[in-house]
């Protein structure tokens, strides 16, 4: 079993803690059994938990966790919960602890401003890395060697992860899930969590961007519909136009004001994520999924399909495709 640890710091933000204890703790293989052991760990006997909005001494709760930090060694994962003020120094052996738990090949991630937790070991230096937006300027500011990207919901560098504001710790959650066990997983995980396994705005890497969505009831949504049954055929923007009872001109422009894209560049994004779904659930070749999905040739697939996703479909398959579990 996958051994989760969460590391619950002093000011720690109360969703940014609870968040990847509900979301692992839920997540089941499909015999039923947990997929995950999760360990609340912290450095000290008790933490007190803030409000992202509110000051230092608005705490809401106090936190005894069952584990030190001797609970991260062994940890498959540990989880770096953000804190009220992301510049407070990191406790002492802290950063001991987790720069020996890198060393050993343990996986780390950061929820929102947890970030500046793990930028302050140094294990994000020279690494791509993002948190919440707010935030951002200040992480690029006290650690420059960071690459930080608030235009994502979450970034994974292999080993580390970072994520977003709260919320989207769900993403890179569910992401792991998936990382770890397949998709099958992570949608019964993402059910659970009453969350779209994939959801709209930036993506991490290996996860196509989600459709730019049109207004519900929106003169788009029946085209839309339609487009997504229909986007392994040869559509051209004529023939999308034809469908519409428009002209070319006149859909590319609605499509723009309610989609922020034109017909062709979301067709392309539709038969992406059907190609995803292929190389996940099936074991079809890559010429055989790229005629599913509606590229007109293997090559215009793999072309396609790195710049949108930014890996291979070999590389996604291997990625997504699941585990064996003992």
């Amino acid at each position: 079993m996958h051994t989760m640890a969460v590391l619950a710091l002093d000011q720690v933000i109360p969703f940014d803690l609870s968040a990847p204890i509900d979301t692992f703790s839920g997540a089941r293989l499909p015999d039923g059994r947990d997929a995950y052991r999760v360990r609340v760990c912290a450095p000290q006997e008790e933490v007190s938990a803030v409000s992202l909005a509110g000051s230092a001494d608005a705490v809401s709760f106090t936190v005894r966790a069952p584990y030190g930090l001797e609970g991260l060694a062994g940890a498959d994962t540990i989880i770096l919960p953000g804190v009220a003020d992301p510049a407070v120094p990191l406790p002492p052996g802290v950063r001991e602890a987790l720069r020996e738990a890198a060393a050993s090949g343990t996986r780390i991630a950061s929820v929102c401003v947890g970030a500046f937790i793990l930028a302050a070991t140094g294990l994000l230096d020279g690494l791509r890395a993002t948190t919440h937006w707010l935030a951002a300027p200040h992480l690029a500011d006290m650690y420059p060697d960071v690459e930080v990207d608030a235009n994502v919901l979450y970034v994974d560098n292999g080993q580390f992860l970072t994520s977003a504001g709260s919320a989207a710790a769900l993403d890179m959650c569910l992401h792991m899930i998936r990382k770890d066990y397949g998709s099958a997983v992570a949608a019964d995980a993402a059910r659970l969590a009453v969350m779209p396994l994939e959801r709209e705005g930036g993506q991490a890497q290996f996860i196509v961007h989600a459709q730019p969505p049109a207004p519900a009831g929106g003169a788009l949504e029946s085209l839309l519909r339609w487009l997504e049954e229909n986007a392994e055929h040869d559509l051209t923007l004529d023939d999308i136009a034809a469908h519409a009872g428009t002209s070319a001109r006149t859909l590319n422009r609605r499509f723009r004001e309610q989609t922020g894209t034109t017909p062709l560049q979301w067709l392309h994004r539709a038969r992406v994520r059907r190609a995803q779904y292929l190389l996940e659930n099936t074991t079809h070749p890559v010429e055989r999924i790229a005629a599913q999905a509606g590229f007109g040739s293997p090559t215009a697939f793999r072309d396609r399909f790195k710049r949108v996703v930014g890996t291979s479909p070999q590389a996604y398959r291997r990625a997504f495709r699941g585990v064996a579990v003992d």
